[in-house]
């Protein structure tokens, strides 16, 4: 797939962002509602990314339900019999049509904190108030910070929001959740995707073991057969993320392993609050244009 910048885009693509976005939408408000204490979080995720299917669109990223102090990253394995309980659950999701892209998430509260999960909504909505073209990304930086300090709460300073381009889930520029000292300016045209994240902890993620997604970085040759052939089945997700619940086949854990150290594919292990504390997110895509911008899964 050849790569393109956003002078790139012709508006055929904007559209495939919209009706990727309404694919979304549809799908987020039909999962949003499978979520409740008990539910298995695997049915949660196979439904999101089934139905995403059933829209007409495909998975721009396996579904993510982070819990509580988990703040992203997290997709039930293929056996996984977690379900909820009473958690402040975040549930992302990522839809593509023809590789253009639409990512949101939301906050699903069932842990009674219903101020640390506005906190987050708070600061999108204030932050998509100021998106145009010609802004500073520092800027939005600076509303979404002051917006959840003002709550009581902090931003996680070591997550951003991110441009989206064909294929590519995490684009220039980084749109920082805190008040930085430079930052990039936004053009006419760009699509981001704006996501703050509050906690009531230190405002910091950092790795955690568990890793259930993954994604093709590399075309290396390899010598280990079983690798081989996991790297072939992996072509049909090109350079988007990919669970290791999708995988089929012998040995899919040790080629997995064995293309990660050859540096064919990278991962994402889930982000975890270092002070063990909640975390909110709320996620919107957008378009960006003069004097606004278009929020395409709002």
């Amino acid at each position: 797939m050849k790569k393109l910048d956003y002078d790139a885009l012709d508006e055929e693509a904007y559209e495939k962002h919209r009706q990727a976005g309404k694919i979304l939408q549809q799908v987020r408000e039909e999962g949003k509602k499978l979520v409740k204490k008990g539910a298995l979080m695997l049915d949660v995720a196979e439904f999101v990314e089934n139905r995403t299917r059933e829209l007409g669109g495909e998975v721009a990223f396996p579904c993510n339900l982070s819990c509580d102090a988990d703040a992203a990253h997290n997709t039930p394995s293929k056996d996984d019999s977690s379900v909820f309980d009473e958690q402040m659950v975040k549930l992302d999701i990522g839809v593509h049509v023809d590789g253009y892209i639409a990512d949101s998430a939301i906050t699903i509260d069932m842990s009674g904190n219903r101020d640390l999960k506005e906190a987050s909504e708070n600061a999108l909505a204030a932050a998509i108030e100021v998106v145009a073209a010609g802004v500073n990304t520092a800027d939005i930086g600076k509303v979404i910070e002051d917006s959840i300090t003002s709550a009581g709460f902090r931003p996680i300073v070591n997550l951003t929001g991110h441009g989206l381009l064909p294929y590519i889930t995490h684009a220039p520029p980084p749109i920082p959740n805190r008040a930085v000292s430079r930052g990039s300016v936004l053009k006419d045209g760009m699509v981001i995707a704006i996501e703050p994240f509050a906690t009531s902890g230190v405002g910091k993620v950092g790795n955690i073991e568990k890793t259930e997604i993954y994604r093709v970085v590399s075309d290396k040759r390899v010598r280990l057969p079983a690798a081989r052939k996991l790297y072939e089945q992996l072509q049909e997700y090109n350079t988007l993320p990919f669970a290791k619940r999708w995988l089929e086949g012998d040995m899919v854990g040790m080629a997995l392993l064995n293309l990660e150290k050859n540096g064919i594919v990278e991962k994402y292990p889930v982000l975890r609050e270092v002070s063990g504390e909640p975390v909110s997110q709320t996620e919107h895509t957008m378009i960006v244009h003069e004097g606004g911008c278009e929020v395409t899964t709002g």
